[in-house]
C-alpha cells in the first residue's frame, strides 16, 4: 500500500480482481470485509511503478512472504521517498527483516525508512476503538511528518529511533503468540500462560540484544504491549494459529484453514537459527520451532517447556 498526506489515497493491490471488487463494491473482498471505502479519496492500482511515482510516502502492507514479488517490479525513482513498513516479518528471498531488504535491494536507507507497531490490531481500527501505534524512525523530521499522517481522534502515536528493535520485536511477539495460542489449545490455563508471556518478553530482551544493541525498555508498549495483544487476543491471527495446533490439527491443515497469513510461522525458521548463530538462549523459540518444523508433539513439547520456565 503507498499513502500520501491528501485528499487522495493511493493504493496498490496485488491483483485486478481485488482492484474491481473494490471499485465496484467500496470494500475489499478480502479482508476487513464490512469497512466501506469513500471511492472518492481512493485512487486504486495494481501498478507499484504507477504508484510510487505518485507519491512520497510508500506504507508497505503486504504480507513478507508476497513483499518480493510485489518490489521486484520496482524500477521507478525512489529518491526523497519515505517508505514505512508495517510487516511483521521475513522477507524469504533474503532471510532477513523489511528494513535490511529495502536498503540492500533499492538502496533505501534507514533515514528513508520507518517502521510501524502496535499495540494495534487492524480490526480495532477499523472500528475506531483507541489504538496506539508506535512509529520508528532515525530523522526527528520524518518522525514529526509520520506523527501529524497518522494521528486521529482514535488513534495515539508515539514516536521511537529503535527500527530494528521495532521490526525484530514485532516478529518475535507474532512467534511468541502461537505459543501462547498452543498453550491455550492444549488447556493450560490463564496462569501458565502469563507465566509464559512473562518469560517471553524476557527471551524477547535477550534476542534482540545479540541481533542490535541499543537503548531500549521492552516494557514499553511497542514491545511488552504488542506482545500482550498479540499473545491473548482473539483477532490475533498467529495466536489462532497455535490454538488449532493446539486442540490436534497438524500445522498444514491449520495454515489451510485460515484466511490471513500468520506472519509468525513463516518467520521462525528464520529467527529460530539466527538464536543459534547467536547464541541466544531461547528455549520458548526453540520449543515452538521444533513444534511448526520439526513435527515434535505439542502437548510433549509444552509438557518440556514448562520446567524451563519461572
Amino acid at each position: 500500500m503507498l499513502v500520501e498526506n491528501a485528499p487522495v489515497v493511493h493504493w496498490c493491490v496485488r491483483n485486478e480482481f481485488v482492484k474491481g471488487a473494490i471499485e465496484l463494491k467500496g470494500h475489499n473482498p478480502t479482508y476487513l470485509t464490512a469497512v466501506h471505502f469513500d471511492l472518492k479519496k481512493i485512487n486504486i492500482t495494481t501498478d507499484i511503478n504507477e504508484l510510487v511515482k505518485q507519491c512520497d510516502i510508500v506504507v508497505l502492507a503486504t504480507p513478507s512472504i508476497y513483499l518480493s514479488d510485489t518490489l521486484d517490479q520496482m524500477n521507478a525513482d525512489v529518491k526523497g521517498k519515505i517508505f514505512i513498513s508495517a510487516i511483521k516479518g521475513i522477507v524469504p528471498k533474503v532471510n532477513d527483516v523489511v528494513a535490511n531488504y529495502l536498503r540492500e535491494q533499492f538502496g533505501i536507507g534507514y533515514k528513508c525508512q520507518g517502521v510501524i507497531a502496535g499495540p494495534c490490531h487492524a480490526e480495532e481500527v477499523a472500528m475506531e476503538r483507541l489504538s496506539y501505534l508506535t512509529i520508528a524512525t532515525v530523522e526527528d523530521q520524518v518522525a514529526d511528518q509520520l506523527l501529524k499522517l497518522f494521528s486521529s481522534d482514535f488513534i495515539n502515536v508515539h514516536c521511537s529511533k529503535d527500527v530494528l528493535g521495532n521490526e525484530y520485536s514485532a516478529i518475535l511477539k507474532n512467534i511468541y503468540a502461537i505459543g501462547a495460542g498452543i498453550a491455550s489449545g492444549l488447556g493450560y490455563g490463564d496462569n501458565f500462560i502469563a507465566v509464559f508471556v512473562s518469560n517471553a518478553i524476557r527471551e524477547m530482551e535477550t534476542y534482540l540484544e545479540a541481533i542490535y544493541e541499543a537503548p531500549r525498555d521492552v516494557n514499553e508498549s511497542a514491545y511488552l504491549g504488542d506482545l500482550l495483544v498479540t499473545a491473548y487476543s482473539l483477532f490475533s491471527r498467529n495466536r489462532n494459529l497455535g490454538n488449532l495446533i493446539g486442540k490436534g490439527y497438524t500445522v498444514k491443515s491449520a495454515l489451510q484453514s485460515m484466511n490471513q497469513i500468520a506472519e509468525g510461522y513463516y518467520a521462525c525458521d528464520s529467527i529460530y537459527f539466527t538464536a543459534k548463530e547467536k547464541n541466544v538462549n531461547a528455549p520458548i523459540i526453540e520449543s515452538i520451532y521444533k513444534i511448526l518444523y520439526d513435527g515434535k508433539d505439542a502437548e510433549k513439547t509444552f509438557s518440556k517447556l514448562v520446567t524451563k520456565l519461572n
